[in-house]
């Protein structure tokens, strides 16, 4: 027993003595590939027609190809342990009421995100719990529009073949 742990022990002392020496140069630093993430609260009013303009913070590059996501605050719920936790909805979001149907909707460019309301009814008649304090977390996920070429042939080729086999 004392040959295996010894023969262990210097297995282990030659793996770890071979990880040292000249590691080379340093390589360059790393990109951040996080996503950003901020929230807003609004009202949605007949003034702002039902819809609102927000900026993206300066501090927060935004690119042509990247992501943009948006989620309303549903509810805060007790976390069971004397806190809370939000329930975030991703955008577009539907409800039913007695007045109709109508949607929290967003679109959005580079430089902005609008956020409104559309409805099957008049807006004016939706009640303020829909309309007033809405918060809502915009998250910016970087990306880059992928270099590829579909080659429709290949996949009329695919289609026809996958028709034939059934």
């Amino acid at each position: 027993m004392k040959k295996i742990i010894s023969a262990f022990a210097i297995t282990a002392a030659l793996i770890f003595t071979a990880c040292e020496g000249d590691q080379g140069p340093p390589g360059e630093d790393g990109i951040n590939i996080l996503g950003n993430v901020f929230e807003t609260t609004v009202d949605f009013t007949n003034n702002n027609d039902y819809s609102n303009i927000i900026t993206i913070p300066n501090n927060i590059e935004v690119f042509e190809s990247d992501v943009v996501l948006v989620y309303l605050l549903e509810d805060v719920v007790p976390d069971g342990q004397g806190g809370s936790l939000d329930v975030w909805s991703q955008l577009p979001q539907t409800f039913f009421t007695n007045q109709g149907t109508f949607i929290y909707n967003f679109d959005h460019t580079f430089i902005d995100v609008r956020l409104y309301l559309y409805a099957d009814f008049d807006l004016n008649l939706l009640d303020n719990q829909f309309t007033n304090d809405q918060t809502f977390r915009i998250a910016i996920l970087p990306a880059e529009f992928a270099d590829a070429q579909l080659e429709m042939s290949d996949l009329l080729e695919t289609i026809n073949v996958s028709e034939n086999n059934l």
